[in-house]
């Protein structure tokens, strides 16, 4: 009877991460950064605007679809700057995160609490979900982004 348990506690240790990707959308020297929704998971904590990667799907390709799903805007994605895998309590993910070397459109806030252009210095002032915290901390000492 223990070979289940075994079994199952084996696929928890090589569990593949959820990959997410992100996008750093600066003007100037802000950021757009959007707050989960209340009812989400993690609700109300802030992040860079992004989510999940479907199948067979291209990373920058994922983002724009994200971006567009999410705030409205048809964005060229720009390089990979920073990746960080996170394991929360009930989710093990890797995130990739994108600069964006330009988008079309207006910003319009689609499915977050909230969205804000906040500046670099600032960052480190919100809650942000623990996986983007390392980032948050380089881009607001000028090491990134």
């Amino acid at each position: 009877m223990a070979f289940p348990l075994l079994q199952s506690h084996s696929l928890m240790t090589e569990q593949k991460p959820i990959l997410v990707v992100a996008g750093i959308i600066l003007e100037g020297d802000r950021i757009l950064i959007c707050q989960r929704r209340r009812s989400d998971a993690y609700g109300l904590q802030w992040e860079f605007p992004g989510g999940k990667v479907e199948d067979g799907e291209e990373l920058p390709a994922a983002l724009r679809r994200e971006l567009e799903e999410e705030l409205a805007i048809q964005a060229e994605i720009g390089g990979e700057i920073f990746r960080r895998r996170h394991r929360y309590p009930d989710r093990y993910v890797e995130v990739v995160f994108f600069t964006m070397a330009g988008y079309r459109g207006e910003v319009r806030n689609r499915v977050f609490e909230a969205i804000e252009w906040a500046p670099r210095a600032k960052l480190p002032e919100y809650n942000f979900l623990e996986a983007d915290r390392e980032l948050v901390n380089r881009i607001s000492k000028g090491e990134l982004a």
